[in-house]
């Protein structure tokens, strides 16, 4: 099962990942601003009665972790993230500034580091991590095979993609790597990315301009 939600002023999609046997899950990108917005996660995942056992990120530029800390400690687990992310962390505080976040630094946070093709488990659901850089550092999208979806983080959006002209953006990059690594994906695998609606892995080969 994943279920959506769309959190903070930048209408971020937070995914959680769980599979329904073990009732274990994980959060993805953990973007809750206001507190309403926090219990708005924390009681759905309590009355699912879940464990959360994962928090993931696609990648961390601020409007997707304004929730982090809030998580980690509530959880009591660390993040895990590609490790070259870990700078964007540490600016979290300087970036929130300038975004209209109110969040603190992050770079103390324990963190453990996830590589591309690593599978993680969230009880019977496979998570396998794909290093998909270019629209930042330690980009990640995490491909479910069980539910045919792959969630694209800021890599991929309906019929978009991702911007790379924020610091450690590259569009040659981005275009590489999600033509060899994403839309090699059946094409009935359904894209969940970061902002926007979903799509479909065939629409995006078909009809996304960035990619034909």
């Amino acid at each position: 099962m994943i279920k959506q939600f769309q959190f903070n002023h930048f209408e971020v999609n937070c995914y959680l990942v769980a599979d329904t046997a073990s009732r274990q899950c994980a959060i993805v990108d953990p973007a809750p601003e206001a507190s309403f917005e926090d219990v708005q996660l924390t009681q759905y995942i309590e009355q699912q009665g879940l464990t959360v056992t994962h928090i993931l990120l696609t990648h961390a530029h601020v409007d997707h972790i304004a929730g982090l800390r809030q998580c980690c400690e509530h959880y009591h687990l660390p993040v895990s993230m590609h490790a070259e992310g870990r700078k964007l962390l540490q600016q979290a505080e300087a970036y929130g500034s300038i975004m209209g976040f109110a969040v603190d630094n992050m770079g103390d946070l324990e963190v453990v580091e996830l590589n591309d093709n690593d599978v993680l488990k969230v009880g019977g659901i496979e998570v396998e991590c794909r290093y998909v850089p270019g629209h930042c550092p330690g980009s990640l999208c995490f491909v479910l095979p069980s539910e045919k979806a792959v969630i694209t983080g800021d890599a991929l959006f309906h019929y978009s993609i991702g911007r790379t002209d924020l610091p450690g953006g590259d569009y040659p990059t981005l275009i590489e790597k999600l033509k060899t690594r994403i839309l090699t994906l059946p094409d009935d695998y359904r894209v969940l990315p970061g902002h926007g609606i979903e799509s479909l892995i065939g629409k995006e080969r078909k009809y996304n301009s960035f990619l034909v």
